[in-house]
């Protein structure tokens, strides 16, 4: 009787070793304009019907000095407020954050965090969203299938405010 207790405590701890995992390569391109502002960005997971299964970034201008206003202007981030937005509090631990300037920001989701552990089986799209104060608004989306399976990783590319969208998927099983 002891050893079958001990075996399942053992399984029980052990689980699996470790899940899948992803990265994602947001490339914010340097503009050639006037007055640059730098973007608000959304990054999240969407099932084919277009409902968010996962928020993954939020970036924003953050409260300074008593001021609010930035998370006024996350409504322009129009698809991500439609569809998750409105129903958060911002800011959200571990998904929001300072928007950043020109260049290739990464941005690592570990298998274990919340958002990918409540991901089925299937087929996805990851989406990310831009818009710039006195600029444009630019929507990519990658589709991928979930669990990774020793994928490739998958690049689109932006045409004005996004640009070069990398998602890795990892299998480490």
């Amino acid at each position: 009787m002891r050893a079958i207790m001990t075996l399942a405590g053992m399984a029980l701890l052990t689980g699996p070793a470790v899940a899948d995992s992803m990265e994602i390569g947001i490339a914010i391109p340097q503009l050639n304009v006037a007055e640059y502002h730098r973007p608000y960005l959304a990054a999240w997971i969407a099932r084919p019907d277009q409902t968010v299964a996962a928020n993954l970034a939020v970036l924003y201008q953050q409260e300074r000095r008593g001021e609010e206003e930035g998370e006024t202007w996350l409504k322009d981030l129009r698809q991500w407020w439609r569809r998750a937005g409105r129903d958060l509090t911002m800011p959200v631990d571990g998904v929001s954050g300072p928007t950043r300037g020109p260049g290739t920001h990464s941005f690592n989701i570990a298998g274990g965090s919340p958002a990918l552990a409540a991901l089925e089986p299937g087929d996805y799209i990851l989406t990310v969203e831009a818009v710039r104060e006195v600029g444009g608004r630019e929507m990519v989306q990658v589709p991928f299938t979930w669990p990774a399976n020793g994928a490739a990783p998958l690049t689109v590319s932006g045409e004005t405010e996004l640009g070069q969208i990398t998602l890795t998927l990892t299998d480490e099983d």
